[in-house]
């Protein structure tokens, strides 16, 4: 009885040392904060956005001033989200495999503002379009037919096709920044010196800035 008592008596010692530091001893599930990143927050039409600058990613970053050097459209399918992406073919990528292949893991994730615009039917339509995009080769020279396609051009035809927005402002080769060296060696390793400076562009950090977009998540 009295190894009982003592045992108690500690219990209580404890309980009350560790409430002097207002924290509790269990965390409610409000309390316990985890950002599970392939929870379904996500609504297909959200934009995911990523930086890598292996291979041609610092070009692009200097060519068009801005960090951001991939974009996809995030997919809902049966709970789980994936991402249409033109990084090679294109592919319905699961996330957090499109994740994990940007530096660092780091990623933003946007929306429309006026998300309503998008409705079932139009997310219905989004998906068939970029369906019909599956496997086609990846666009190295940024033409504007479908023949080949690159990720923002993806993106941005997905959302005009569908909802009839432009999902950021279209540019011509000429606008970008095409004096850097390192520019200019990707440049002309693809065109030679035939370089088509009138021909339509629509980079990802155009999309990224699109004022329409806000950010749902970025880490």
């Amino acid at each position: 009885m009295k190894k009982f008592i003592a045992i108690f008596a500690a219990f209580a010692i404890v309980t009350a040392f560790l409430s002097s530091f207002n924290f509790p001893l269990k965390l409610t599930k409000s309390q316990f904060k985890f950002k599970n990143t392939t929870s379904n927050q996500y609504h297909t039409g959200d934009l995911i956005f990523q930086t890598n600058t292996a291979g041609q990613g610092m070009a692009i970053q200097i060519a068009t001033k801005s960090k951001i050097t991939h974009v996809g459209m995030i997919c809902v399918k049966n709970g789980e989200n994936y991402v249409y992406e033109a990084n090679g073919p294109v592919s319905l990528t699961p996330l957090k495999q499109f994740i994990s292949h940007g530096s660092g893991n780091h990623f933003t994730v946007k929306r429309l503002k006026n998300e309503s615009v998008l409705n079932d039917s139009v997310r219905s339509k989004m998906i068939t379009i970029a369906e019909t995009y599956i496997d086609k080769p990846y666009d190295i020279w940024f033409g504007w037919n479908d023949d080949y396609i690159y990720c923002s051009e993806l993106v941005w035809k997905i959302y005009k096709n569908t909802s009839g927005i432009d999902i950021g402002k279209l540019q011509k080769l000429k606008e970008f920044d095409l004096t850097n060296p390192i520019v200019k060696s990707v440049v002309t390793e693809r065109y030679g010196t035939n370089i088509p400076y009138d021909e339509t562009v629509i980079s990802p950090a155009a999309i990224f800035n699109y004022p329409d977009l806000i950010i749902l998540e970025t880490k």
